[in-house]
C-alpha cells in the first residue's frame, strides 16, 4: 500500500474530489487530504495554521503533493487578493518546509504564476479589476510586446493605458504581481537544494505576451518547469508519484480527431494541442508512442478544426466525430470546446462507457484541464495493482454528468433562462440526464447536484 498525502488548491469538487476519486481506483493506493473545511473557497482562505497542523500528525507518507498557493496564500484565488507582505508569506513557506524537512517526505510541489484575466470580473481578483481588469491586461500586454517586438504601436498603446490606470491601482497590481513572483523564485531556489523531488509552476489565462509571460520565460532562463494549466496539476503529479517507481512506464499513442489542425492553441493556453498533449502525458509519467503500433494505451483528442469553441460564452465550435474502434485500450480527451463536452462526440460515442477496452473520459473547462484529468484516470486504471471497477466507474458518471449534462447542455438554461441558483431548478433540469446515465451505467444509488461556489461556473455531482 502506497500512501499519498495531498492540499488542494481549494475546496472545488475538481480539486478536493475529482483526485480522491481517481486514486480510488486502484485500491493499493491510499490518498489521505485534509478535511475539506479546512480549505479555502471563493471568498474564503484556507485556514493554514490548521493544514500545518494536519500535516505534522501524518505519519508513513510515502509522498506528498502540495499546491503551493494554498500554505502560502491560502489558495489559488486568495494569491491574486491577499494584502500580505513578502515576509509573511516567506515565513509561513519556511514553516512548511521545516515540517516535511523533519518528516522526510518526498515533495511533488507546484505553485501558480499569477494569471492576467482579459475581463472586468473581479469575481476570483481584487475589487477593482471590474473596472480596470481589461486595462491591465491590454497594459501587460502591449509593454511585454513592445520589449519584445520594439514595436512604435504597442509602446504608443500601453503609454496610453498607463495614464488611464490610477497611480494607486497599478502601483498595488505590480506590488502584487513582484511578491508572488519573488516568492516562485524562492522555490526555485529550494528546489535546487533539493527540497523539492518535482516542482512546476503553472500558468492559466494565458496570451502571446504579458507580464505572466514575462515571468515564466525569466523562471524558465533559470531553470524551472512551467507548464500551461492549473486544476489539473495535482491529478498528474499524483499519478506521477503512484507509479514513479514501477519499471513499467505506459506508452501512450495520441489519435487526432482533427490531425490536420493539432498545431492550432486552444483558448486560455499559449501552447498549440500538440505541444499540451505531450506535456501532460510526460508530467502523468508516460510516455509518447509515435506508433499506434507500440503503444500501450491510445489517447483520442477530439480537437476542433478551426478555432475552440467556449460553451460558456455560447459558441459551439465544429467538430470531425468518427465513431471510435480501436483494438487496444483507449480514452478520450474532449477538447473541441472549453467548459464542456461536445455533444456530437457523446450521442455518436456513448457505448464507448461500457466498453472492457475503454480508460475514461473527461471534457471540462480547458484543454489543459481536460487533457491532465483524462490522462491520470487512464493511467491509474491501465497501472492499477488491486483494481476497483465499481470506483472507476463512479468517476465515469461524474465526469459524464458534469461535462456532458451540466457544462454542455443545462448551465447556459440554468443561467440565461431560469436566471436562479436555486438548487431545485438545477436537480429539475439535471434529472433527465441523470436517468439515462444511471440506465447507462445501472447504478440504482442517489445521484444529487449543488453549487458548491455558489455560482453558475461548476457544480457539484454527489453519488450516494
Amino acid at each position: 500500500m502506497k500512501r499519498i498525502a495531498m492540499i488542494p488548491i481549494d475546496n472545488r469538487p475538481v480539486c478536493y474530489q475529482l483526485p480522491k476519486m481517481t486514486a480510488s481506483i486502484d485500491k493499493d493506493i491510499e490518498l489521505i487530504l485534509p478535511p475539506r473545511n479546512l480549505l479555502g473557497g471563493l471568498k474564503t482562505s484556507s485556514q493554514i495554521v490548521s493544514l500545518f497542523d494536519w500535516l505534522r500528525r501524518l505519519e508513513n507518507i510515502d509522498a506528498l503533493i502540495i499546491a503551493l498557493d494554498t500554505i502560502a496564500y491560502g489558495g489559488l484565488v486568495n494569491s491574486r487578493r491577499c494584502p500580505e507582505s513578502f515576509e509573511d508569506i516567506l515565513a509561513r513557506v519556511n514553516t512548511f518546509l521545516d515540517i516535511v524537512k523533519k518528516k522526510n517526505i518526498k515533495v511533488y510541489a507546484f505553485s501558480s504564476i499569477m494569471r492576467i484575466s482579459n475581463n472586468n470580473i473581479n469575481e476570483e481578483e481584487k475589487f477593482y479589476w471590474d473596472t480596470y481588469g481589461k486595462k491591465l491586461f491590454d497594459y501587460s500586454f502591449n509593454l511585454h510586446k513592445s520589449q519584445i517586438t520594439k514595436e512604435n504601436e504597442a509602446h504608443s498603446k500601453y503609454t496610453c493605458i498607463e495614464r488611464t490606470i490610477p497611480d494607486e491601482i497599478l502601483y498595488d497590481y505590480i506590488k502584487t504581481r513582484k511578491r508572488n513572483y519573488d516568492i516562485n523564485l524562492y522555490y526555485l531556489e529550494k528546489q535546487k537544494q533539493g527540497l523539492f523531488k518535482k516542482l512546476i509552476f503553472s500558468m492559466d489565462d494565458c496570451a502571446k505576451y504579458g507580464f505572466n509571460v514575462k515571468e515564466a520565460n525569466c523562471i524558465k532562463l533559470k531553470g524551472g518547469i512551467v507548464k500551461t494549466g492549473a486544476d489539473e496539476i495535482p491529478l498528474t503529479l499524483m499519478t506521477y508519484a503512484m507509479y514513479e517507481d514501477s519499471p513499467k512506464k505506459p506508452k501512450i499513442f495520441i489519435d487526432y480527431a482533427s490531425p490536420a489542425t493539432f498545431h492550432k492553441i486552444s483558448k486560455y493556453e499559449d501552447i498549440s494541442v500538440r505541444e499540451c498533449c505531450i506535456q501532460q502525458i510526460r508530467t502523468a509519467g508516460g510516455i509518447i508512442a509515435e506508433k499506434e503500433a507500440d503503444a500501450d494505451i491510445i489517447m483520442h483528442v477530439n480537437n476542433f478544426e478551426q478555432e475552440q469553441g467556449d460553451l460558456m460564452l455560447g459558441s459551439a465550435a465544429k467538430s470531425n466525430v468518427k465513431k471510435m474502434a480501436y483494438l487496444k485500450p483507449y480514452f478520450v480527451a474532449d477538447i473541441v470546446n472549453a467548459n464542456g463536452a461536445d455533444n456530437n462526440f457523446i450521442s455518436k460515442n456513448i457505448d464507448m462507457f461500457n466498453s472492457l477496452l475503454f480508460l475514461g473520459y473527461a471534457g471540462w473547462n480547458t484543454t489543459g484541464n481536460t487533457l491532465g484529468s483524462a490522462i491520470s484516470a487512464a493511467i491509474t486504471k491501465y497501472m492499477a495493482g488491486s483494481y476497483s471497477e465499481k470506483d472507476f466507474q463512479k468517476l465515469q458518471i461524474v465526469r459524464l454528468l458534469d461535462d456532458w449534462a451540466y457544462q454542455a447542455n443545462v448551465r447556459k438554461k440554468l443561467k440565461d433562462e431560469i436566471k436562479s441558483l436555486d438548487l431545485s431548478y438545477l436537480n429539475m433540469e439535471m434529472e433527465s440526464y441523470i436517468n439515462k446515465v444511471k440506465k447507462l451505467f445501472h447504478y440504482n444509488g442517489e445521484i444529487k447536484c449543488s453549487y458548491p461556489w455558489s455560482r453558475y461556473f461548476e457544480t457539484e455531482i454527489t453519488l450516494k
